[in-house]
């Protein structure tokens, strides 16, 4: 089975936090022990895995992505204007694994799946394949 999720973001950068939507999918599917892989068909996009408890963590990880890459480098040569939007998402990965057992994702405590958007604010989409 795959589902397609609709992912609407509001920032330039911003991590949105979908955990339910995917296990939702999980539910759906009626799947109770295997694998879900969470796909995002976008090259100014990622999916990460991290910590839900404390909302400066998202902070976090956005201030240091944007340190490390500046949107502004005038060595860019990608006519759009959105390499650091590229760099960001590569960095991040395109897609997360996670178990499925019981019919409920196998994250930590603390743990939570996030879509990350990199050049917003848009309409995304995420792909969820459970087997």
């Amino acid at each position: 089975m795959i589902k397609e999720l609709s992912v609407k973001t509001h920032s330039h950068s911003e991590l949105v936090n979908i955990t339910g939507l995917v296990q939702e999918a999980v539910s759906e599917s009626k799947v109770t022990e295997g694998v879900c892989i969470v796909f995002v068909p976008h090259t100014t996009a990622g999916v990460t895995i991290n910590e839900n408890a404390d909302p400066d963590v998202k902070s976090d990880i956005l201030m240091k992505l944007d340190k490390l890459v500046d949107w502004n480098d005038r060595d860019y040569r990608h006519d759009e204007g959105n390499s650091a939007g590229h760099i960001k998402a590569t960095m991040t990965g395109f897609s997360q694994s996670v178990i499925i057992q019981n019919g409920q994702l196998q994250l930590g405590t603390w743990q939570h799946i996030y879509f990350a958007e990199f050049d917003g604010p848009r309409s995304r989409r995420v792909k969820v394949k459970i087997i």
